[in-house]
């Protein structure tokens, strides 16, 4: 029988897992693999129009709908008010407590150096502060502690995709269509707030929508230059260069450090 792998992406917003490591997640859960996504954050201030309460129901709503149909296990959002995020002890505290109870053997999550957002650059300051205490069985003691600290990759926030290394580039043709349909059940997100802000006209119809996603967060799903080489390295040149969607992860410099042959028992879907 074939390990169970148990996958915890962390972001800083509802929607944020989705559209920086959809792909990966339904790929592990199309493996029979366990997927939960994380939220730090309540998202209260992601919409032009609907105030914070109602919001806060309508992105727990679509977080839900995406986790279904990325057929990921779970989609816990946090009650902390968007923008107010702070990395300290009672929260990195609390992530330890998500992490040890999920018993994370993989922890996907922000960069803890950078992004122009605070709340995902404490997001990711956060986790780091987080995971190192996973494992140690006298740091909260209400949860019991993890066997051996997960394994940690970065995801490329928005604004450090000029700093990243894209050491682990996952392919995600096979499941396109999943992160597509996921990231439209944040109707809230990917299409009323950024089309508002850039006066775009939302699209009605799932042509239309599908259509409006590839071109708009083109980032998101296409391969660009910085991964190509990561591509290689885990698929060979040949398939490498027919690879037209994919997501990309720098190894954390914390968490368990793991050689190539052990990230790719960790990581089934590469190669």
């Amino acid at each position: 029988m074939k390990q169970e792998i148990r996958v915890i992406v962390i972001g800083a917003h509802p929607d944020e897992p989705d559209i920086y490591a959809g792909g990966t997640a339904a790929l592990f859960a199309a493996l029979g693999h366990k997927v939960k996504f994380l939220s730090l954050t309540d998202g209260c201030g992601g919409h032009y129009e609907l105030p914070g309460p109602e919001l806060v129901k309508r992105r727990k709503k679509e977080a839900d709908e995406a986790a279904k149909r990325l057929g990921i296990v779970e989609y816990e959002v946090l009650s902390t008010h968007d923008g107010e995020l702070f990395p300290d002890v009672a929260t990195r505290n609390e992530v330890i407590r998500h992490i040890r109870r999920w018993q994370a053997d993989v922890v996907i999550t922000f960069h803890p150096a950078g992004g122009t957002h605070p709340d995902n650059r404490y997001a990711g300051h956060v986790v780091s502060d987080a995971v190192p205490f996973s494992a140690l069985k006298n740091a909260v003691i209400d949860v019991p502690a993890l066997e051996r600290t997960p394994v940690v990759l970065l995801m490329p926030d928005y604004s450090m995709k000029d700093r990243y290394q894209a050491d682990v580039v996952i392919d995600i043709e096979a499941v396109l269509e999943k992160k597509l349909l996921a990231c439209d059940a944040h109707a809230s997100q990917f299409y009323e707030f950024s089309g508002k802000n850039e006066d775009r006209e939302v699209p009605q119809i799932w042509e239309e929508k599908r259509e409006y996603l590839l071109k708009y967060w083109a980032p998101f799903f296409y391969v660009s230059d910085e991964m190509k080489a990561g591509l290689e390295k885990w698929y060979g040149a040949e398939r490498a260069a027919q690879i037209t969607y994919a997501e990309p992860f720098e190894i954390a410099n914390y968490g368990r450090k793991v050689d190539d042959a052990e990230l790719k028992k960790w990581f089934p879907m590469l190669g």
